[in-house]
């Protein structure tokens, strides 16, 4: 079996994440958001309800799924759901700050998942899960922290929420992208209206 092994049969060939693809992951988001826009970005569970939640949002002007926070260069869904890579599903949120203050973006937050679970919201279980808010600028990094203190008089367990620097943003494959406003797993579309009060369906 060992000689199977060494030719390849077998065994799981993917290279594991090297220091330089590791140093890559790990630097901050280089995108820039169109002018005028800032970006955050946000882990609270499965992607696609979360990213529909903000797609609702007066002022957010564009929201991406994808993956941030671990140590491999360019990982795709299978990876980082291997547990192997630390990335967390995230979604990336550009707003208009005239019209949309980050303290609207940490109230939705808070209220799309339980933040006192650990890498885990129902029964989807796994680091790629954890809850965390990813800051771009000092100013949001205060209002986080300031929030995440309030939340925490509101509630009777501690909440685990990560608040750190934003890291490289990896795009998730285009059909996670918008999920659920396409359809979800059942074809049934579900509104992205700005506003829109209806019952999210988590996977549609």
């Amino acid at each position: 079996m060992n000689i199977l092994k060494n030719l390849g049969f077998g065994a799981n060939n993917k290279p594991t994440p090297s220091m330089e693809n590791s140093a890559i992951a790990q630097g901050t988001d280089d995108d820039v958001p169109a002018p005028g826009q800032q970006f955050a970005q946000f882990g609270a569970g499965c992607f696609w309800g979360v990213e529909l939640a903000f797609q609702r949002v007066p002022g957010v002007t564009k929201t991406e799924v994808g993956y941030s926070q671990g140590f491999m260069h360019n990982p795709c869904y299978e990876d980082v759901c291997s547990g192997t890579t630390n990335h967390n599903e995230v979604v990336r949120v550009q707003y208009d700050p005239k019209e949309c203050s980050f303290d609207t973006l940490l109230d939705v937050f808070w209220a799309r998942h339980d933040p006192t679970t650990l890498n885990r919201q129902g029964n989807d279980v796994g680091t790629q899960y954890r809850s965390g808010i990813y800051f771009y600028i000092p100013d949001q990094e205060l209002a986080a922290k300031e929030s995440m203190e309030k939340q925490q008089k509101l509630l009777n367990r501690k909440i685990v929420t990560e608040i750190l620097p934003a890291r490289k943003f990896y795009r998730a494959e285009e059909y996670h992208q918008q999920y659920l406003a396409k359809g979800g797993r059942f074809g049934f579309k579900q509104s992205s209206e700005k506003g829109c009060n209806d019952p999210i369906r988590c996977y549609g």
